[in-house]
């Protein structure tokens, strides 16, 4: 007819002894779909009548055509499968709904939306306190109580009001205008794409389902909720897509039972690993390992109980074991005491750290342990030494409260922190710690004291004595510094009286070196070549840079004349090189005023733990957890002085030995002495036991904790039947 026009293909009389029939069929019909863009027609004649079939081979059903599945169009780090909203980043720039409704506390009447108050936008507010009653909209109840429906409706509006979405469509409108350009940027942030959730995933990806669960419904899933699934899988489908699976299924529930084996089954597929910390990273490469199932290979692995509760670590251990088992090496550095008591060797360095360690102080069987007195470990373990439980608990009558926190899986808890003491939050990996303290607690506590805006949590209201505090430091394990030219001594202000002692020297005030004569930071003294960096580097372009020890320099980082320069006769690099522990014998053996400075503001360094650490050592090569404690020295070192601070630390006894945590433990005391106060997020027994009040959030990680299981004394603490952390901590207090 006049719309198209047909091309015959081929004819065909249906013969069935003809062999040949069915390719010369098979090669028209591919032809016909070739030709006709995915469209076939074919005439049958049946006597004298002809009957017309329309075949399709296009994925398309509606006259909707659809993208055909591939292993690509579900992966958001192809371009294929990633959400075209947001490309495959889960997030978009947009309004923010914690910026708009900061407050969830507050109703709609008592203007718990933001961006409607004031005479000119509070319109849009009366606009829907008027049309409330025609659609039964609750304007009086906390909007935080409201159903989702109602929630939804509150930005979406209907025909009797327009919501918050319509409100900033008409601001984004006028945008021209500056007021309103800038009310835009105050209500602005990273928001959760609108398309696909967050999943990352393009929408129609989600129209392909298995077991009638699409991969968007998978991936915000949590392990323990998955796993039972997959399990269940194979029993729903037919026997072609059994036949299929079979292989699949086997490898997706191993994996799934090794983040569940790991103490990770709270995690759903779709977190991100920028959120995940240190120690859930370090076990998700154990899983992927475990995976791999591989024999007669040797793991490495360093402190993989970090930020494990006791309960998560027991589900460690049986992991270690089972890759034993199965003809592996496993060597572990630890420091966990359930570990060490697990272990079929222990190989014991030290006996102390720096300058005192480094030799093999044991190694054999737990069993052997009880008659070495060399190793700290073993008296530790034996039980001659142990961190002793305080006599008494710090009373407190100063809190900060926040109440109605709804952050990530907490579920509208209230928390008050006390003043003065030392508070330990603990609970197992993933019940909402962090949540608490980082999100909430520690943010907002910024913003009411320096007066800034900050990015914070889900909560209603925060206050109580706030004015008990002058300042917050959240210690955590971040670097003091990310270049080489940062270390120890110059964090802790003991540099700038090292270098007045030199200047002070005879052959010093000959020359007219002054004090910045001594620093490697500045011109003067320094060697030029490398700039007083003790290396050279050597841009290699697309590899990575190769560092030369300096050939003028040869790494002292000094010019020789300043090196001729030497107090008790060491020169400013040999002073650099000391550990803190010779450096503390060298200075003491002066006596001078500022000698007796030097000592004054270096003796915190070892009493966090940090004797083997040199006084120039780069920060670039500190662990996280020696990069905590030179920051906790730092304040130790203004005494009394300083201001009345809210200290807050993330796990402080990473890579800590028992020992190193009894000094920890005096510096925290050091603290609350000098009028400060604690908050810790901690998982170590001996640290738990020794605080004056406990917070333990749980009972379970993921969407089973959130909730405050106890708060008081660690006493009172194991009698918490619900309490994984008290039942841990029983045997301690014991």
């Amino acid at each position: 007819n006049g719309d198209h026009v047909s091309i015959l293909i081929d004819r065909i009389v249906v013969n069935i002894a003809d062999e040949d029939l069915p390719n010369r069929i098979a090669d028209s019909v591919q032809t016909a779909f070739y030709e006709g863009h995915g469209s076939c027609n074919i005439l049958l004649k049946e006597g004298n009548d002809w009957n017309i079939q329309n075949f399709n081979n296009a994925f398309e059903l509606d006259g909707m055509t659809f993208e055909i599945p591939s292993v690509h169009f579900f992966s958001f780090n192809n371009p294929v499968g990633a959400c075209k909203t947001c490309e495959g980043f889960g997030s978009v720039i947009g309004i923010d709904a914690n910026l708009v409704i900061p407050n969830k506390s507050l109703s709609v009447y008592d203007e718990g939306i933001v961006c409607w108050r004031g005479e000119k936008m509070s319109q849009w507010k009366n606009q829907m306190v008027m049309a409330a009653p025609k659609f039964d909209f609750p304007i009086h109840r906390p909007i935080n109580e409201l159903t989702k429906k109602e929630h939804d409706l509150l930005w979406t509006g209907n025909k009797y009001f327009p919501g918050i979405d319509s409100f900033f469509k008409e601001i984004e409108s006028q945008s021209y205008k500056i007021q309103y350009r800038v009310m835009l940027s105050r209500y602005r942030g990273k928001t959760l794409c609108p398309d696909c959730n967050g999943t990352r995933l393009r929408k129609d990806a989600s129209y392909v389902t298995v077991g009638h669960r699409n991969i968007q419904d998978i991936m915000l899933t949590p392990v323990k909720h998955l796993h039972p699934w997959t399990l269940k899988l194979a029993e729903s489908l037919s026997a072609n897509d059994t036949t299929i699976s079979k292989r699949i299924l086997i490898e997706i529930n191993n994996r799934l039972q090794y983040l569940g084996d790991v103490g990770l089954d709270y995690l759903d597929l779709n977190r991100l690993s920028n959120t995940l910390s240190g120690g859930e990273s370090q076990r998700i490469n154990l899983s992927t390992m475990l995976g791999s199932s591989l024999v007669g290979s040797m793991y490495i692995l360093d402190e993989p109980s970090i930020g494990l509760h006791p309960r998560d670590t027991q589900r460690l251990i049986k992991v270690l074991k089972s890759l034993r088992d199965v003809g592996n090496t496993v060597i572990v550095v630890e420091h966990d005491e359930e570990i060490m008591n697990e272990a079929d060797q222990i190989i014991d360095l030290g006996p102390e750290a720096g300058t005192h360690g480094g030799e093999l102080v044991y190694q054999g069987t737990l069993a052997n342990m009880n008659g070495e007195t060399k190793s700290l470990t073993a008296q530790y373990l034996m039980g001659h030494m142990k961190i002793e439980t305080p006599n008494k608990r710090r009373g407190w009558k100063y809190s900060i409260d926040v109440t109605g926190v709804h952050q990530n899986n907490l579920k509208n808890v209230d928390v008050s922190i006390p003043l003065e003491i030392m508070t330990v939050i603990t609970g197992v990996s993933g019940s909402g710690k962090s949540s608490l303290i980082r999100d909430v607690f520690y943010p907002n506590l910024l913003k009411l004291l320096t007066g800034h805006q900050y990015v914070a949590g889900n909560f209603n209201s925060y206050g109580g004595d706030v004015s008990q505090i002058e300042a917050v430091e959240f210690v955590d394990q971040n670097p003091i510094g990310k270049s080489s030219r940062s270390n120890p001594v110059t964090y802790v202000k003991a540099f700038d009286d090292i270098r007045t002692l030199f200047s002070n020297q005879k052959l010093a005030r000959v020359r007219g070196f002054k004090p910045s004569y001594f620093s490697f930071n500045v011109e003067g003294g320094r060697c030029e070549n490398c700039k007083g960096d003790g290396n050279i580097v050597v841009e290699m372009q697309f590899m990575a840079d190769v560092h030369l020890v300096c050939d003028e320099c040869h790494g002292n980082r000094y010019t020789g004349e300043v090196l001729e320069v030497k107090y008790r006769d060491k020169n400013i690099s040999d002073i650099l090189n000391l550990t803190i522990d010779d450096a503390l014998e060298f200075f003491k053996a002066d006596g001078t005023t500022p000698a007796k400075k030097v000592v004054s503001k270096i003796q915190p360094l070892q009493d966090v733990g940090l004797g083997y650490v040199q006084l120039g050592q780069a920060s670039n090569t500190l662990s996280g957890g020696e990069a905590q404690r030179i920051k906790l020295a730092s304040f130790l070192t203004k005494g009394k002085n300083a201001k009345k601070t809210m200290f807050i630390f993330d796990e402080p006894t990473t890579g800590l030995h028992f020992h190193d945590i009894h000094k920890l433990l005096k510096a925290f005391n050091a603290l609350i002495d000098n009028g400060h106060s604690l908050v810790v997020v901690e998982h170590n027994s001996d640290i738990i036991k020794s605080s004056d009040w406990v917070i333990d959030i749980g009972p379970e990680g993921g969407e089973e904790g959130g909730e405050i299981v106890f708060t008081g004394t660690p006493e009172d603490l194991i009698k918490c039947t619900s309490s994984y952390t008290g039942q841990y901590l029983k045997e301690k207090l014991d």
